[in-house]
């Protein structure tokens, strides 16, 4: 059961990071660059290290004893994913939750899942035997899932109208938002290049007394600080830039007020994003061997269960029916990979 149980709490991530962007739809009258620093401070840092702290004895023994190497390993592929995630955000503005997250989701499970073992001269890994094969082709029937999601988001630029486009989605721009999730997919994967390089701290979590399952949590406060230094350096820049610093003294002024509201949502959005890779590290002990698929059972989930909530929203209202089978055939095939993921351990 261990490989089913960590393939369910992987894919409950994959749901956490479908849902992330759901309260920044409650936020009015508030920029866009202060509204995201809000959110990278208590989704980067606050939420993690406070999780941290609490289920790791000698959180900061762990991280100031990691070997320099490990360290700038994983505050850089932090930082690069904070490349990426600056326009995760714009990507959803864009194509809207359903099919950016598709987009997006695809190509960082791509190249956050298949290069790691290659670089790291693992490759023969994915083929050991035939569990590991199952679990490969897991990986890439989930692939096709999200090419069948992307489709059907094509299709559906093609057919609706511009009112229609832009009443499901503000912002609505198929070439501009591919560009921006051609982007943010590639260089997001470095998450999961900074999750996996930090054996070392969880090995000495370990040691400290860390209960197995929430070993790797040190090793995600460290890379989401490279991610922080990134947004957050973005964000300042927007806010003078914008002259928006006066959305801080607001929204902590009055708490209340409505913009206090959006305060509080824009915190609640980074908790929730937060969830997903701590799901992953949770998940990943429990996978054994075949942990290093647990990015993309997050990534596949994260398609799945977005493309659904982008159906419940509305986003695909409007489109014929070619658009909404290759729509069910993506979701149908997203499904039976999570599925081959959990079981490739009873083959």
């Amino acid at each position: 059961m261990g490989m089913t149980m960590g393939t369910v709490i992987c894919a409950l991530g994959g749901l956490a990071g479908a849902v992330f962007a759901l309260p920044f739809r409650g936020i009015k009258d508030m920029h866009y660059e202060s509204y995201w620093l809000v959110y990278a401070v208590f989704g980067l840092v606050i939420f993690p290290l406070l999780l941290a702290g609490v289920t790791c004895p000698r959180l900061f023994d762990v991280i100031g004893n990691a070997e320099g190497a490990t360290l700038a390993r994983c505050i850089g592929f932090g930082a690069l994913w904070g490349l990426g995630g600056l326009t995760w955000g714009l990507m959803i503005r864009y194509l809207g939750i359903g099919l950016g997250l598709a987009i997006g989701c695809g190509l960082c499970s791509a190249t956050g899942t298949l290069i790691p073992p290659i670089v790291t001269g693992h490759a023969g890994d994915l083929f050991r035997d035939t569990s590991a094969v199952v679990t490969f082709v897991s990986v890439l029937v989930s692939l096709v899932g999200i090419v069948f999601v992307g489709l059907a988001g094509k299709l559906k630029e093609g057919e609706l109208d511009e009112a229609a486009k832009k009443k499901a989605v503000a912002e609505f721009d198929f070439k501009k938002g591919l560009l921006v999730a051609l982007f943010s997919g590639i260089a997001s994967a470095g998450m999961n290049f900074g999750l996996q390089g930090g054996a070392s701290m969880e090995t000495a979590a370990r040691l400290c007394g860390t209960d197995a399952k929430w070993i790797g949590l040190p090793v995600l406060v460290v890379v989401l600080w490279g991610g922080f230094v990134v947004n957050a350096a973005w964000c300042l820049w927007q806010n003078q830039k914008n002259r928006s610093f006066s959305d801080y003294c607001i929204q902590i002024s009055n708490l209340k007020s409505h913009r206090g509201l959006a305060m509080m949502l824009a915190g609640l959005a980074g908790v929730i994003w937060a969830c997903q890779f701590v799901c992953q590290k949770v998940g990943e002990p429990a996978m054994g061997e075949m942990r290093y698929i647990s990015f993309a059972v997050v990534m596949g989930s994260c398609v799945m269960f977005s493309s659904l909530l982008g159906i419940m929203l509305g986003e695909w209202r409007g489109t014929g029916r070619k658009t909404r089978v290759m729509l069910a055939v993506g979701l149908g095939v997203l499904a039976l990979s999570i599925v081959l993921a959990a079981v490739a351990k009873t083959f």
